[in-house]
């Protein structure tokens, strides 16, 4: 009809190869587990105390929490993809640095560079699955994802192990900058633009701004809270594992890197479920489902410790369904959190991550604090962490818009 006028078809975002994501997502966590086996050896070589080497494994998971706040808001105002690329080209230049470092100064400056250009990744790929699906797509598609990048950490210590014996620890390094650079390359040519609402202006103040809007939308905090206290239970399994299995049980180290894959397998086979129920039933659904099944076997595990049945198979085996439990609440969380607000999707993907690992560190150092004198603190920290991830989700339902 004469003078009508027909609004414009909203352009189709060309949507990446998973692989893509998966690569960028696992670039962080693959330079921070392979470089651990290493991590001994500095002493001798640089001349230095333990806890001088373990600022490069601390310093860089605090570049990844810290950073993960910059990254989102960047995104919001410059684009998902020049912030990305910006973050690979640091992994890289970083990787090489640290390979060459000649003092242990210059390695852990070269290991935080190295965390902050890789957590882009990490927040990015999220940001992104979000631009392109909606609320529970993007937790089925979350879900693949992390599926399949957890193969890349739970194989990280061997190959840097292996590494290590046959090159020497600078070896890892040289890998790690060949990954990250294929990372890039992948990016540049495969990986188009998919924020469409570029924000108009980025301010600190605008930043601060940003972030104490979210934290008061009860939504949003409480999705980011059970996403940390869902992330804390393996984190404080993963520090009182250990001394658990060496020192308590008497087993070697070896036995502990034996064990500790079949938890990897758990969460591998969890985040399969989200990538193919999650659409059907449902992100809080499903969330709820992880939760519940996360606390019934901690609590079957602080239980069978304070029994006295202490054992590898004890330890391990709660662990694997709590694993399990965690693969079908934290990308089903994430995709809670990250949705509240769709202008600020970026911002709420570095806050909800900034969250995770805050929450997940704590619980890890609160874990080593305990256990020198309280060997069963690690069951006692994940029932608590479950407990806490249950109610959270709770208050996330009843806050939820309806």
């Amino acid at each position: 009809m004469r003078g009508s006028v027909s609004a414009a078809p909203a352009p189709v975002l060309e949507r990446p190869p998973y692989l893509i994501l998966v690569a960028i997502s696992a670039v962080g966590p693959l330079a921070l587990n392979m470089f651990v086996p290493s991590m001994p050896g500095l002493r001798s070589e640089f001349g230095v105390s333990y806890g001088v080497v373990q600022l490069t494994l601390t310093l860089y998971i605090i570049g990844m929490a810290v950073c993960q706040l910059a990254y989102g808001p960047l995104s919001d105002r410059f684009g998902r993809r020049p912030v990305l690329l910006a973050g690979m080209a640091l992994f890289v230049v970083a990787s090489l640095l640290a390979a060459f470092a000649t003092s242990i100064a210059m390695l852990i400056a070269a290991r935080l560079l190295q965390a902050i250009g890789g957590a882009s990744g990490l927040v990015l790929s999220r940001a992104i699955v979000r631009d392109l699906y909606d609320r529970d797509r993007s937790a089925s598609v979350l879900g693949y994802i992390t599926m399949a990048f957890v193969v890349a950490p739970m194989l990280a210590p061997t190959v840097g192990g292996l590494l290590d014996q046959v090159a020497g620890w600078r070896s890892i390094f040289v890998l790690l900058a060949l990954l990250g650079a294929v990372a890039f390359a992948a990016t540049w040519h495969k990986l188009p633009e998919t924020n469409r609402n570029l924000a108009p202006s980025i301010r600190l103040a605008g930043l601060a701004s940003g972030y104490m809007a979210l934290l008061r939308m009860p939504s949003f905090l409480a999705y980011g809270l059970t996403l940390g206290f869902s992330s804390a239970v393996f984190f404080a399994f993963v520090a009182g594992a250990p001394y658990v299995m060496v020192v308590v049980l008497g087993f070697q180290p070896l036995d502990y890197g034996l064990w500790i894959m079949i938890v990897s397998l758990g969460y591998m086979f969890g985040n399969f479920l989200s990538g193919r129920y999650s659409q059907r039933l449902g992100t809080d659904r499903m969330v709820t489902i992880g939760n519940l099944f996360t606390l019934a076997v901690t609590l079957a595990g602080l239980a069978a410790a304070l029994a006295g049945a202490i054992s590898p198979l004890t330890l391990f085996l709660p662990m694997l369904f709590a694993a399990l439990g965690n693969g079908l609440t934290i990308p089903n969380a994430t995709a809670g959190a990250i949705s509240v607000n769709a202008s600020m999707v970026g911002t709420a993907a570095g806050l909800a991550g900034f969250l995770q690992m805050g929450i997940s560190a704590g619980s890890a150092q609160l874990v080593g604090i305990l256990q020198d004198g309280a060997p069963l603190a690690v069951f006692w920290v994940m029932a608590a962490a479950a407990v806490l991830a249950t109610l959270t989700h709770r208050l996330a339902l009843r806050a939820r818009p309806r």
